[in-house]
């Protein structure tokens, strides 16, 4: 327990304790010693007894006090806490009662001689009484590794008449801490394991229920039809006699092996590669829409398995409700909410109408839907993402239209920016929309932070300010630098830095708090390394250009070696949701930090671009293949783009002069549509007119190969000379029948061309 923290809970101890004769009606422990007993029913389950442990256990940890457990079939004591359903707790909490709170929800009831703490049949009595511990004892579970427990040799309550019951019948937040039973329970949500017992399947099943890989060879046309060809990497064409009997055979031998599971996804897979086929689209005229397609067909299935829950995606292409048919009874919809702004809340902002029409076009067909709420920047785990204030309006519109089940989808199982206090935020919101949120962060962030975090909410709110008043928009595959001109421009980001080095030295003589501090503070890091990648101003720039020459900022550089130092002591693995390590993003932007200037005949020469390039992600076009930096591993940086086309570039180096050397490099990150080139020829000219080749380089690394990586493709030419170098990439146009993009362009994307 961290002083200050410690230091706030002992007054609110104190005022229990000291609470007049008239509130003190029960008391639990006087001067460290037990005065009432624990009682359970004698036939008590394993979640009833677990909670009455838990109980003892936490108040043996504040009191020194260990009180009796004992079971309702023994002579009643004068004084008794009564956990979970039995004949003595009856007379407190009526069977009626009882059965109103459903699966989860409890009542704390206290009266002079007996507190009673009742709860549904699946955990509801576990969570009263880590209710009863937060809500009147004044513990606190920050993270699965910070507990905070009062300490106190007296324990006294006044009455207490508390009832709860969840809005959602599913509460699962998709973040590291979420994922610890404990932490979950405590927090009254389902961890990974609760859903792993409930559910057979999750997401993107096609593929497992009808994998290519086992059936395409000899039946290609159960597969997608797009472009006149049948696409392996695609969905399953739903209107095929076949495919019908072919998964229902593989689900029911699915089910077989885990029969206990009560959901089952036949889902479609992560990809828009419909079926375009003759029968499928009279289906989706037919049923209004490709939803009302995969939903017939998810019907059909889920009326084999009767006392099953048949979940299907309202995801991507199939978001939109159907017109003229409705899920069954026992069809689940999981609803995806990936496309929406996340600077406003749902229900108001205008560049969520459409998934605002089809979350009330879903409510109107059935109850019987999960939502896949997404709160965390995929692309930047790590990254400023100020989405704090749409939480709690987001949680209560899906509530308001009926929607039962929650999957919040944060960092996994990576730490993300501000993944302690997010968690505990969406835990409160999920078991609770109508909470007082602010209250809960300033608890969280006292009572995680100490004392810095009064000055840590100074910069949460400063950010989120700064994000209104711009009315700058917030996507989940965003990048701090979409925001230099809304909440992280250069003078909001010096504000930022003082307000950290003030939280830091409020807290510098703790090394756990200032350590908490500097790991809240690495998204501000990165926001600032991403940032000066792009050289927007002198001081967000890795390099110093004064004087006419380039030089590496030394204090840039420490900055970025003090990053991965403090994202490794946090446990971060990845900085976004496929990969990159803190050493992989060392080595990437050490890579663009190495100049080509020196010996370099190409450096800030004219380049001619003979196809042209994407200004999707517009770098200055062919100015950035000869301005000496080379592209780190982020195509968004310095990477000149091609979609669907050739690369194919000549740099005048200005007149005719000896060549020897001749180097462009190539970026492959292919879950980003992006390939090397098939192969890359090299040619020169003294005229410009007339070129010679002097060798093609054959690229030898696999479409396949997983990562995002850089490789160069280098000649070395002896004894030539030539004042034109062109460089002539093959793209392979569009992406292999593999890929979820099957049959979508691909890119290439080309930086520094160096000639020697």
């Amino acid at each position: 327990m961290n002083p200050s923290a410690a230091a706030r809970l002992a007054i609110l101890c104190t005022l229990l304790a000291c609470a007049s004769p008239a509130q003190a009606q029960f008391t639990l422990v006087e001067n460290m010693r037990g005065t009432c007993a624990i009682v359970v029913a004698e036939d008590a389950d394993s979640i009833v007894l677990r909670a009455a442990h838990e109980l003892r256990d936490h108040i043996a940890q504040i009191s020194g006090a260990t009180l009796p457990l004992r079971t309702a079939d023994e002579k009643p004591g004068p004084r008794e806490i009564l956990v979970g359903p039995s004949a003595r707790s009856a007379s407190l909490v009526t069977p009626p009662e009882l059965q109103a709170l459903g699966d989860d929800g409890f009542i704390i009831r206290c009266t002079g001689s007996r507190l009673a703490i009742v709860g549904g049949p699946r955990k509801g009595t576990l969570y009263g009484v880590y209710s009863f511990l937060e809500e009147q004892l004044g513990c606190r579970v920050y993270s699965a590794t910070v507990r905070v427990l009062p300490e106190r040799h007296t324990i006294r309550i006044g009455r207490v008449d508390v009832r709860q019951v969840p809005r959602f019948s599913h509460r699962e937040v998709h973040y590291l801490n979420a994922m610890d039973r404990g932490y979950s329970e405590w927090h009254k949500l389902h961890s990974t394991d609760d859903r792993n017992e409930s559910w057979g399947m999750w997401v993107h099943t096609f593929q497992h229920l009808v994998p290519a890989e086992k059936h395409f060879a000899a039946h290609s046309d159960w597969f997608t039809l797009q472009g006149g060809r049948r696409i392996p990497s695609g969905q399953l064409c739903l209107t095929h006699p076949d495919v019908f009997q072919v998964l229902v055979d593989s689900l029911r031998a699915q089910i077989a092996r885990k029969p206990e599971a009560r959901y089952w996804s036949v889902s479609t897979n992560d990809n828009y590669n419909e079926c375009r086929c003759e029968r499928c689209a009279e289906a989706n005229a037919r049923f209004g829409g490709s939803a009302g397609t995969l939903v017939d067909f998810v019907n059909r299935v889920a009326a084999q398995f009767p006392g099953r829950d048949i979940s299907t995606l309202a995801y991507q292409y199939t978001r939109s409700a159907p017109t003229y048919i409705q899920p069954a009874p026992n069809v689940n919809i999981m609803l995806c909410s990936i496309e929406c702004n996340r600077s406003a809340p749902l229900d108001t902002d205008p560049a969520s109408a459409s998934f605002r029409r089809d979350v009330e076009d879903w409510a109107r067909l059935t109850g019987n839907i999960i939502m896949w709420d997404y709160v965390v920047q995929f692309r930047n785990l790590v990254s400023p993402f100020p989405n704090l204030r749409v939480l709690q309006p987001n949680i209560r519109f899906f509530a308001r239209h009926g929607i039962r089940m929650m999957f919040q989808q944060g960092a996994g199982r990576n730490v993300g920016e501000f993944g302690e206090l997010r968690t505990y935020l969406i835990a409160k919101l999920l078991w609770n929309p109508g909470v007082n949120i602010d209250s809960v962060m300033n608890d969280f962030l006292t009572g995680y932070y100490g004392s810095a975090g009064p000055i840590i909410r100074r910069y949460i709110d400063r950010m989120h300010d700064a994000l209104e008043q711009s009315k700058g928009a917030l996507y989940i595959f965003g990048n701090p630098y979409d925001a230099v001109r809304s909440y992280l421009t250069p003078g909001l980001i010096a504000d930022y830095g003082r307000i950290f080095d003030e939280a830091e030295s409020a807290v510098r003589d703790s090394a756990v708090l200032l350590e908490r501090v500097r790991i809240a503070r690495l998204p501000l890091e990165y926001a600032i390394l991403e940032i000066s990648l792009r050289g927007i101003d002198p001081s967000l720039s890795y390099f110093d250009t004064s004087g006419g020459t380039w030089r590496v900022s030394a204090s840039m550089r420490d900055r970025l070696r003090s990053f991965v130092t403090v994202a490794k002591r946090a446990g971060i693995e990845r900085l976004e949701e496929r990969g990159t390590s803190p050493d992989e993003y060392l080595v990437s932007i050490e890579q663009q930090l190495r100049l080509s200037i020196e010996g370099n005949r190409a450096f800030g020469r004219p380049v001619s671009l003979l196809t042209p390039h994407s200004e999707k992600y517009p770098v200055g076009g062919g100015r950035a293949l000869t301005d000496g930096r080379h592209g780190p591993n982020d195509f968004h940086i310095n990477w000149l783009g091609f979609e669907g086309e050739h690369m194919d570039a000549v740099v005048d180096l200005g007149s005719t002069q000896p060549v020897r050397r001749i180097s462009a490099s190539f970026l492959q990150q292919w879950y980003s549509w992006i390939w090397l080139p098939r192969r890359v020829e090299f040619l020169v000219s003294s005229d410009g007119v007339e070129y010679t080749p002097l060798r093609t380089v054959e690229n030898t690394v696999s479409d396949e190969m997983d990562g995002m990586f850089a490789t160069p493709f280098t000649i070395e030419t002896p004894g030539v000379t030539a004042r034109y170098v062109r460089i002539r990439a093959e793209n392979i146009l569009r992406c292999p029948d593999w890929h979820i993009g099957a049959g979508g362009k691909a890119w290439v994307f080309v930086d520094e061309i160096v000639v020697e």
